[in-house]
Protein backbone atom coordinates (compact mmCIF):
# COMPACT_ATOMS: atom_id res chain seq x y z
CA UNK A 1 0.00 0.00 0.00
CA UNK A 2 2.87 2.35 0.80
CA UNK A 3 4.39 1.70 -2.62
CA UNK A 4 1.10 2.43 -4.41
CA UNK A 5 0.62 5.68 -2.47
CA UNK A 6 4.17 6.77 -3.27
CA UNK A 7 3.63 6.02 -6.96
CA UNK A 8 0.38 8.03 -6.99
CA UNK A 9 2.06 11.02 -5.32
CA UNK A 10 5.00 10.79 -7.72
CA UNK A 11 2.71 10.68 -10.76
CA UNK A 12 0.70 13.64 -9.48
CA UNK A 13 3.82 15.72 -8.91
CA UNK A 14 5.23 14.79 -12.31
CA UNK A 15 1.98 15.69 -14.09
CA UNK A 16 1.86 19.05 -12.31
CA UNK A 17 5.48 19.85 -13.12
CA UNK A 18 5.02 18.79 -16.75
CA UNK A 19 1.90 20.94 -17.10
CA UNK A 20 3.65 23.92 -15.56
CA UNK A 21 6.67 23.41 -17.79
CA UNK A 22 4.53 23.16 -20.92
CA UNK A 23 2.76 26.37 -19.97
CA UNK A 24 5.77 28.44 -18.94
CA UNK A 25 8.96 27.17 -20.55
CA UNK A 26 7.81 25.58 -23.82
CA UNK A 27 6.91 28.43 -26.17
CA UNK A 28 5.17 27.22 -29.34
CA UNK A 29 4.84 30.80 -30.59
CA UNK A 30 8.58 30.98 -31.28
CA UNK A 31 8.37 27.88 -33.51
CA UNK A 32 5.39 29.34 -35.38
CA UNK A 33 7.25 32.61 -35.90
CA UNK A 34 10.31 30.79 -37.26
CA UNK A 35 8.19 28.79 -39.73
CA UNK A 36 5.75 31.45 -40.90
CA UNK A 37 7.90 34.51 -40.41
CA UNK A 38 4.97 36.34 -38.82
CA UNK A 39 5.38 37.85 -35.39
CA UNK A 40 2.48 36.97 -33.14
CA UNK A 41 1.69 39.84 -30.81
CA UNK A 42 0.88 38.99 -27.22
CA UNK A 43 -2.05 40.58 -25.45
CA UNK A 44 -0.56 40.16 -22.01
CA UNK A 45 2.99 40.28 -20.74
CA UNK A 46 4.40 36.80 -19.96
CA UNK A 47 4.60 35.87 -16.33
CA UNK A 48 8.05 35.06 -15.02
CA UNK A 49 8.28 31.46 -13.75
CA UNK A 50 9.65 32.60 -10.39
CA UNK A 51 6.45 34.59 -9.71
CA UNK A 52 4.00 31.75 -10.29
CA UNK A 53 4.32 30.27 -6.81
CA UNK A 54 3.99 33.68 -5.18
CA UNK A 55 0.86 34.45 -7.22
CA UNK A 56 -0.63 31.12 -6.15
CA UNK A 57 0.03 31.97 -2.49
CA UNK A 58 -1.57 35.39 -3.02
CA UNK A 59 -4.74 33.84 -4.41
CA UNK A 60 -4.96 31.35 -1.57
CA UNK A 61 -4.45 34.16 0.93
CA UNK A 62 -7.37 36.07 -0.55
CA UNK A 63 -9.66 33.09 -0.01
CA UNK A 64 -8.75 32.70 3.68
CA UNK A 65 -11.08 34.78 5.91
CA UNK A 66 -9.31 36.92 8.49
CA UNK A 67 -10.64 39.48 10.93
CA UNK A 68 -9.42 43.07 10.55
CA UNK A 69 -7.99 43.00 14.06
CA UNK A 70 -5.93 39.90 13.36
CA UNK A 71 -4.82 41.33 10.03
CA UNK A 72 -3.60 44.49 11.73
CA UNK A 73 -1.58 42.50 14.26
CA UNK A 74 -0.03 40.30 11.58
CA UNK A 75 0.78 43.32 9.42
CA UNK A 76 2.55 44.91 12.38
CA UNK A 77 4.55 41.73 12.95
CA UNK A 78 5.55 41.57 9.31
CA UNK A 79 6.65 45.19 9.40
CA UNK A 80 8.79 44.59 12.48
CA UNK A 81 10.34 41.61 10.71
CA UNK A 82 11.31 43.83 7.77
CA UNK A 83 8.78 42.28 5.37
CA UNK A 84 6.98 45.30 3.92
CA UNK A 85 5.79 44.12 0.51
CA UNK A 86 2.26 45.05 -0.59
CA UNK A 87 1.26 41.38 -0.76
CA UNK A 88 3.23 40.17 2.27
CA UNK A 89 0.12 39.45 4.33
CA UNK A 90 -1.54 37.53 1.52
CA UNK A 91 1.61 35.49 0.95
CA UNK A 92 1.74 34.69 4.66
CA UNK A 93 -1.84 33.41 4.76
CA UNK A 94 -1.32 31.52 1.52
CA UNK A 95 1.77 29.84 2.96
CA UNK A 96 -0.23 28.86 6.03
CA UNK A 97 -2.89 27.24 3.83
CA UNK A 98 -0.34 25.38 1.68
CA UNK A 99 1.65 24.08 4.66
CA UNK A 100 -1.51 23.15 6.57
CA UNK A 101 -2.48 20.88 3.67
CA UNK A 102 0.93 19.68 2.49
CA UNK A 103 2.45 18.69 5.85
CA UNK A 104 -0.51 16.52 7.01
CA UNK A 105 -0.55 14.76 3.62
CA UNK A 106 3.17 14.08 3.88
CA UNK A 107 2.82 12.82 7.45
CA UNK A 108 -0.09 10.60 6.39
CA UNK A 109 2.06 9.06 3.67
CA UNK A 110 4.86 8.47 6.19
CA UNK A 111 2.77 6.84 8.95
CA UNK A 112 0.34 4.98 6.66
CA UNK A 113 2.23 1.70 6.56
CA UNK A 114 3.79 1.89 10.02
CA UNK A 115 2.88 -0.42 12.88
CA UNK A 116 2.03 2.40 15.30
CA UNK A 117 -1.34 2.71 16.97
CA UNK A 118 -4.16 4.62 15.31
CA UNK A 119 -4.15 7.29 18.02
CA UNK A 120 -0.43 7.92 17.53
CA UNK A 121 -0.91 8.21 13.77
CA UNK A 122 -3.75 10.67 14.23
CA UNK A 123 -1.67 12.68 16.72
CA UNK A 124 1.25 12.84 14.27
CA UNK A 125 -1.01 14.08 11.45
CA UNK A 126 -2.63 16.62 13.78
CA UNK A 127 0.80 17.84 14.94
CA UNK A 128 1.88 18.24 11.30
CA UNK A 129 -1.24 20.30 10.57
CA UNK A 130 -0.57 22.51 13.60
CA UNK A 131 3.06 22.94 12.56
CA UNK A 132 2.00 23.93 9.06
CA UNK A 133 -0.54 26.46 10.35
CA UNK A 134 1.56 28.07 13.09
CA UNK A 135 4.97 27.63 11.45
CA UNK A 136 4.83 30.82 9.32
CA UNK A 137 3.84 32.85 12.39
CA UNK A 138 6.83 31.51 14.30
CA UNK A 139 9.09 32.26 11.36
CA UNK A 140 7.89 35.87 11.32
CA UNK A 141 8.47 36.12 15.09
CA UNK A 142 12.02 34.78 14.73
CA UNK A 143 12.77 37.24 11.94
CA UNK A 144 11.32 40.08 14.01
CA UNK A 145 13.46 39.25 17.05
CA UNK A 146 16.57 38.93 14.86
CA UNK A 147 15.91 42.29 13.24
CA UNK A 148 15.32 43.98 16.60
CA UNK A 149 18.62 42.54 17.84
CA UNK A 150 20.46 43.94 14.81
CA UNK A 151 18.83 47.35 15.29
CA UNK A 152 19.77 47.34 18.96
CA UNK A 153 23.35 46.46 18.04
CA UNK A 154 23.69 49.23 15.47
CA UNK A 155 21.95 51.95 17.48
CA UNK A 156 25.05 53.17 19.43
CA UNK A 157 27.00 53.72 16.20
CA UNK A 158 24.05 55.50 14.64
CA UNK A 159 23.67 57.72 17.70
CA UNK A 160 27.37 58.64 17.76
CA UNK A 161 27.29 59.45 14.05
CA UNK A 162 24.19 61.57 14.55
CA UNK A 163 25.90 63.49 17.36
CA UNK A 164 28.88 64.19 15.09
CA UNK A 165 26.61 65.34 12.26
CA UNK A 166 24.51 67.63 14.46
CA UNK A 167 27.53 69.14 16.20
CA UNK A 168 29.15 69.82 12.83
CA UNK A 169 26.26 72.11 11.88
CA UNK A 170 23.75 69.85 10.10
CA UNK A 171 20.08 69.94 10.92
CA UNK A 172 18.31 66.94 12.39
CA UNK A 173 16.71 65.97 9.08
CA UNK A 174 20.02 66.13 7.26
CA UNK A 175 21.71 64.22 10.07
CA UNK A 176 19.11 61.46 9.76
CA UNK A 177 19.73 61.29 6.00
CA UNK A 178 23.49 61.19 6.50
CA UNK A 179 23.22 58.40 9.09
CA UNK A 180 21.05 56.37 6.70
CA UNK A 181 23.68 56.75 3.95
CA UNK A 182 26.76 56.03 6.05
CA UNK A 183 25.38 52.94 7.82
CA UNK A 184 23.93 51.32 4.71
CA UNK A 185 26.56 48.56 4.62
CA UNK A 186 27.56 48.30 8.28
CA UNK A 187 24.04 48.22 9.76
CA UNK A 188 21.49 47.89 6.94
CA UNK A 189 18.52 47.38 9.27
CA UNK A 190 18.80 50.64 11.17
CA UNK A 191 19.87 52.42 7.97
CA UNK A 192 16.62 51.28 6.36
CA UNK A 193 14.60 52.58 9.30
CA UNK A 194 16.25 56.02 9.22
CA UNK A 195 15.77 56.14 5.45
CA UNK A 196 12.08 55.43 6.01
CA UNK A 197 11.92 58.34 8.46
CA UNK A 198 13.54 60.58 5.84
CA UNK A 199 11.01 59.50 3.21
CA UNK A 200 8.12 60.22 5.57
CA UNK A 201 9.52 63.68 6.25
CA UNK A 202 9.81 64.34 2.52
CA UNK A 203 6.24 63.13 2.06
CA UNK A 204 5.03 65.90 4.36
CA UNK A 205 4.64 64.23 7.72
CA UNK A 206 5.56 66.14 10.82
CA UNK A 207 8.81 65.15 12.49
CA UNK A 208 7.24 63.90 15.77
CA UNK A 209 4.82 61.72 13.81
CA UNK A 210 7.60 60.25 11.68
CA UNK A 211 9.69 59.52 14.78
CA UNK A 212 6.73 57.89 16.54
CA UNK A 213 6.18 55.72 13.47
CA UNK A 214 9.84 54.70 13.71
CA UNK A 215 9.38 53.61 17.32
CA UNK A 216 6.18 51.74 16.46
CA UNK A 217 7.72 49.94 13.49
CA UNK A 218 10.76 48.64 15.33
CA UNK A 219 9.42 48.11 18.89
CA UNK A 220 12.97 48.47 20.28
CA UNK A 221 13.08 50.02 23.76
CA UNK A 222 16.37 51.87 23.23
CA UNK A 223 15.11 53.37 20.00
CA UNK A 224 11.87 54.40 21.71
CA UNK A 225 13.92 56.28 24.32
CA UNK A 226 15.90 58.03 21.60
CA UNK A 227 12.68 59.01 19.83
CA UNK A 228 11.29 60.41 23.08
CA UNK A 229 14.46 62.48 23.58
CA UNK A 230 14.29 63.87 20.03
CA UNK A 231 10.58 64.73 20.32
CA UNK A 232 11.07 66.48 23.66
CA UNK A 233 14.07 68.43 22.35
CA UNK A 234 12.05 69.52 19.34
CA UNK A 235 9.03 70.46 21.45
CA UNK A 236 10.77 72.45 24.19
CA UNK A 237 13.46 74.01 22.00
CA UNK A 238 16.39 72.30 23.71
CA UNK A 239 19.64 71.92 21.78
CA UNK A 240 19.47 68.70 19.79
CA UNK A 241 23.23 68.13 19.94
CA UNK A 242 23.30 68.53 23.72
CA UNK A 243 20.32 66.19 24.15
CA UNK A 244 21.84 63.57 21.85
CA UNK A 245 25.20 63.68 23.62
CA UNK A 246 23.54 63.32 27.04
CA UNK A 247 21.48 60.39 25.75
CA UNK A 248 24.60 58.85 24.23
CA UNK A 249 26.37 59.02 27.60
CA UNK A 250 23.31 57.49 29.24
CA UNK A 251 23.30 54.61 26.74
CA UNK A 252 27.00 53.94 27.37
CA UNK A 253 26.41 53.79 31.12
CA UNK A 254 23.40 51.55 30.60
CA UNK A 255 25.35 49.22 28.29
CA UNK A 256 28.15 49.01 30.86
CA UNK A 257 25.66 48.16 33.60
CA UNK A 258 24.03 45.48 31.45
CA UNK A 259 27.46 43.96 30.74
CA UNK A 260 28.31 43.96 34.45
CA UNK A 261 24.97 42.34 35.24
CA UNK A 262 25.58 39.58 32.69
CA UNK A 263 29.08 39.04 34.10
CA UNK A 264 27.66 38.74 37.62
CA UNK A 265 25.14 36.13 36.45
CA UNK A 266 27.81 34.09 34.70
CA UNK A 267 28.98 32.32 37.86
CA UNK A 268 25.47 31.11 38.70
CA UNK A 269 24.81 29.97 35.14
CA UNK A 270 28.03 27.93 35.09
CA UNK A 271 26.99 25.85 38.11
CA UNK A 272 24.82 23.42 36.15
CA UNK A 273 27.25 22.79 33.24
CA UNK A 274 30.07 22.27 35.73
CA UNK A 275 27.99 19.97 37.91
CA UNK A 276 26.59 17.81 35.12
CA UNK A 277 29.43 17.88 32.55
CA UNK A 278 32.79 18.60 34.20
CA UNK A 279 32.50 17.04 37.66
CA UNK A 280 31.52 13.53 36.43
CA UNK A 281 34.54 13.45 34.11
CA UNK A 282 36.74 14.74 36.93
CA UNK A 283 35.47 12.05 39.28
CA UNK A 284 36.07 9.34 36.68
CA UNK A 285 39.64 10.52 36.07
CA UNK A 286 40.60 10.96 39.74
CA UNK A 287 38.53 8.36 41.58
CA UNK A 288 38.28 5.78 38.78
CA UNK A 289 41.81 4.28 39.05
CA UNK A 290 41.57 4.13 42.84
CA UNK A 291 38.21 2.37 42.64
CA UNK A 292 39.54 -0.15 40.13
CA UNK A 293 42.58 -0.85 42.35
CA UNK A 294 40.34 -1.35 45.38
CA UNK A 295 38.11 -3.78 43.49
CA UNK A 296 41.08 -5.76 42.12
CA UNK A 297 43.39 -5.89 45.18
CA UNK A 298 41.78 -4.74 48.42
CA UNK A 299 38.50 -6.62 48.19
CA UNK A 300 40.16 -10.00 47.35
CA UNK A 301 42.57 -9.50 50.25
CA UNK A 302 39.69 -8.82 52.65
CA UNK A 303 37.69 -11.78 51.41
CA UNK A 304 40.77 -13.99 51.62
CA UNK A 305 41.31 -13.02 55.28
Amino acid sequence: MMLILSAVIFLGVMIGVATLGMKLWVRPKEAIERVTGVIVEEEEAPTHPSLVFRDMLNRLGQVVPASPKDMTVMQRRLTRAGIRGPNALKVLYGAKVVLSILLPLTMTAVVWGSSAEAFNKFSAVLAAAAAGFFGPNEYVSIMSRRRQKEIRRGLPNALDLMVVCVESGLGLDQAILQVAKELEHAHPEISEEWAMVNLELKAGKRRPEALRNLAERTAVDDLKKLVAVLIQADRFGTGVAQSLRAHSDFMRVQARQIAEEKAAKLGVKLVFPIFFCILPSLFIVTVGPVAVKIVRELIPMMTGV
